[in-house]
């Protein structure tokens, strides 16, 4: 077992250092923003943000990451990224009372279908078009 442990991580460190990964903060692409607007129209909770972080592997945006200036919001924590081809995100934010809600949002067929989990209630619930379409509570263990 440990040589196949050994054998990965070798192979995983040699193939990170093939690619010269970097990371700019730019003004969000006009695609990326689109995006943005769209989900928001349904998902007010999801913010728009001019500014972004791309991440670079030689030239190439292999992730994007928006931060928040969270002063005065109700938001102890936010994160949101945005996959490379401009169709989905993914977020992840924790309110000030101590909620955490992740999931992501693709857009498929001009629909907006989000998953969200909710830690603080259990829940889970897909929606599209910002009307729920399924939501299950677990009971917490």
């Amino acid at each position: 077992m440990k040589k196949y442990i050994l054998f990965f991580t070798l192979i995983c460190a040699s193939v990170s250092f093939a690619q010269t990964i970097t990371t700019k903060i730019e003004e969000v692409s006009v695609s990326q923003y689109e995006l943005l607007k769209k989900v928001n129209e349904f998902y007010p909770d999801i913010t728009l943000n001019k500014n972004i972080t791309n991440f670079y592997a030689d030239d190439k945006i292999i992730d994007s990451q928006q931060e928040f200036d969270l002063r005065g919001s109700s938001f102890s924590k936010y994160k949101l990224g945005i996959e490379p081809d401009n169709q989905k995100l993914l977020y992840q934010y924790t309110t000030k009372e101590g909620a955490t809600v992740y999931g992501d949002i693709t857009v498929f067929n001009g629909n907006v279908l989000r998953t969200k989990f909710d830690k603080a209630t259990n829940e889970i619930e897909v929606s599209m078009n910002g009307k729920a379409v399924y939501v299950k509570k677990n009971k917490k263990k």
